[in-house]
């Protein structure tokens, strides 16, 4: 092969990836646009499985592309297994003058004489194998073996540029994703806030107590409607938020939840002291749309009094969140009809596919209902 020869099929195959980007496209054109022109009768280009360490055939030429760009009876090869499975291991091309007095030769359509095996690496990243047969003994040499290593390491570069790119675009599109998930739940946590019934009723039981002059209390809870309604418009545009602005949150939403209901629930909320002394992040708004759920369909024509206990503790990198519900004598709690759908709903609704978020339930969700109603909330701590 003339030196000229071998720069044209370089700047050939290093033009013809300019467009690229998909990892199919580029081995076929390897194996019918490249190969072919340096007049070998048989090439096959395979990409390594590492997760099942398998050689996978991808692309061929010559008899095992009959048509088109398909491949005739593809076979899957273990690393280490005959001479590509060889140099899959090792790294290292290897140019077989006889097959027929190499054990590792593995026939497929027909015996061949002479193979030729090249990596497909960059950077000690193994990404497949170029493996072309011949019928003649010793037909490759030297400097097939120079430009199919050379073209190996074009395609290896651009596979490499290919991947990258494709697990950008997923990662932006994961991100994309969690921000609809999250503006979403936002959007609850605004219904949850601003709910007609929540706003109305708050304003009623405020109304309420201007009329029976009791100025100080008006102030009290004045104030404390004011808090949640900026806390919601602050964080509006965020996705996380400390926890320490939540639980202040929790508490305005929590008092304003009780004067509605006539104090005919009590509520805690207790913080472990890793907690308090640190800067923990977490995602806005499952909680309080949770909490919702709860007191709207538990406390609404109940006569007996009620606790929420709510307690936020960390496990290693995780934030727990317990809400025990229960009644003061342990009775069982009577819940509004779709009680249970809504919680499954909500179960649904919270974004656990992009954010590391687990729930759980005791009774669990669609068991029966006894004296005590415990829900648990792992989340990340995003700090």
């Amino acid at each position: 092969m003339k030196n000229g020869q071998f720069e044209d099929i370089l700047i050939y195959f290093s033009k013809s990836l300019l467009g690229k980007d998909d990892e199919t496209e580029i081995l076929w054109d390897l194996a019918k646009n490249c190969i072919s022109k340096l007049d070998f009768v048989d090439c096959v280009v395979y990409l390594i499985d590492h997760e099942n360490k398998l050689l996978i055939q991808k692309a061929a030429y010559g008899p095992k592309n009959p048509k088109d760009k398909t491949l005739y009876k593809p076979v899957e090869i273990s690393i280490g297994e005959g001479i590509t499975g060889h140099v899959a291991l090792t790294g290292m091309a290897e140019i077989v003058e006889n097959t027929s007095n190499d054990p590792r030769y593995i026939k497929d359509d027909e015996l061949r004489l002479s193979e030729i095996c090249v990596p497909i690496s960059y950077e000690n990243t193994m990404y497949g194998v170029i493996d072309c047969e011949h019928p003649d003994e010793g037909f490759f040499n030297a400097q097939h073996l120079k430009m199919l290593t050379a073209i190996a390491s074009i395609c290896a570069i651009k596979i490499k540029n290919v991947r990258a790119t494709k697990t950008l675009l997923d990662e932006q599109e994961r991100l994309y994703k969690i921000k609809e998930e999250m503006l979403g739940l936002k959007l609850k946590a605004l219904n949850a806030q601003l709910n007609p019934h929540f706003v109305f009723n708050t304003l009623n039981a405020i109304q309420s107590l201007v009329i029976s002059g009791e100025r100080k209390v008006v102030m009290k809870y004045l104030s404390i409607f004011s808090k949640l309604l900026r806390f919601y418009l602050k964080n509006l545009e965020r996705d996380v938020v400390t926890l320490m602005d939540e639980v202040d949150m929790l508490h305005w939403y929590l008092k304003l939840q009780s004067l509605r209901y006539d104090h005919r629930f009590e509520y805690s909320i207790s913080i472990d002291q890793d907690l308090e002394n640190g800067e923990a992040i977490i995602p806005c708004f499952p909680i309080l749309t949770l909490l919702e759920t709860i007191i709207e369909h538990a406390i609404y024509d109940e006569n007996e009094k009620q606790e929420l206990e709510i307690v936020f503790k960390v496990i290693d990198t995780k934030i727990m969140l317990e809400i025990d519900h229960k009644k003061a004598n342990n009775k069982p709690i009577h819940y509004r009809d779709g009680y249970k759908e809504r919680m499954a709903n909500w179960e649904g609704q919270i974004p656990t596919n992009s954010l590391p978020i687990q729930i759980s339930t005791k009774p669990p969700i669609d068991g029966p209902i006894t004296g005590s109603n415990k829900i648990c909330l792992q989340l990340p701590n995003m700090q």
